[in-house]
């Protein structure tokens, strides 16, 4: 279940939860009970590792060289 970041708008602090995707656009109360929250976007780090195989060392437009 993916994990999406928070920040509550009347108190400022920043808070995780767990839910699923489908509940992600969801209203989300901060743990202090304030509604006034909003979505923050994160980024994820992306490898092979997930897969059991390494990440490729070259390849695609920019690590073939074809870019330039």
């Amino acid at each position: 279940m993916p994990t999406y970041a928070y920040r509550c708008r009347e108190c400022s602090e920043s808070f995780d939860l767990m839910r699923p995707m489908s509940e992600s656009g969801a209203p989300a109360a901060c743990p202090d009970g304030h509604a006034d929250t909003v979505k923050l976007l994160t980024t994820v780090a992306l490898t092979g590792a997930a897969a059991g195989a390494p990440a490729p060392a070259a390849g695609g437009c920019c690590g073939g060289g074809c870019c330039g």
